[in-house]
């Protein structure tokens, strides 16, 4: 049997680093599931306790092997580290990572104006393909044009409109 009352306080930051670690490990396959707990309260994050009591625990187990400060400082010591540090990780990482989210979604809408090639030719009253590069990817829509005309491969096309999921386009003739 374990008697947890003998633990000295290196075993006992040790033991909770081990602990939080696991934890950790799970969190990271299983984040999912408890990532819209604290939505509306940005430190009920798991992230941050988490990061906050491993900072607590791997601060504290240095702290104890290396000095022979009183325990009750060192803890104290660790504690305001690991506010700092936590504090330092979700301004600097954890904010800019939730904003720096980007959704591969796009939008009929966000089509019109841009410019695309043709690669299945466009003939009169008919349709072709044109593909466009967007920051999203390569998106490949059905088009037809626009002006009645027939579009031949490999043109540069603008889209002018898209309804129900058909581009109409014109041949562009860029300017410059």
């Amino acid at each position: 049997m374990i008697d947890i009352n003998s633990w000295s306080v290196e075993q006992w930051y040790l033991y909770s680093l081990i602990f939080l670690a696991i934890c950790m490990v799970l969190y990271l396959f299983f984040g999912d599931i408890v990532d819209g707990v604290g939505e509306g309260i940005p430190f009920f994050n798991p992230t941050v306790i988490l990061a906050f009591l491993t900072f607590f625990a791997a601060l504290g187990f240095i702290i104890e092997i290396f000095t022979s400060l009183n325990s009750i400082l060192i803890a104290i010591i660790s504690a305001v580290l690991s506010l700092i540090l936590d504090l330092l990780l979700y301004y600097f990482i954890l904010i800019p990572l939730k904003s720096a989210e980007v959704s591969m979604a796009y939008t009929e809408e966000s089509l019109g104006g841009q410019v695309g090639k043709v690669i299945v030719p466009i003939p009169i009253d008919g349709f072709g393909e044109v593909v466009v590069e967007t920051v999203n990817g390569i998106i490949s829509k059905r088009a037809t044009s626009y002006d009645n005309v027939a579009i031949p491969y490999d043109s540069k096309v603008l889209i002018i409109e898209v309804t129900k999921g058909t581009l109409y386009v014109r041949k562009y003739d860029p300017i410059f």
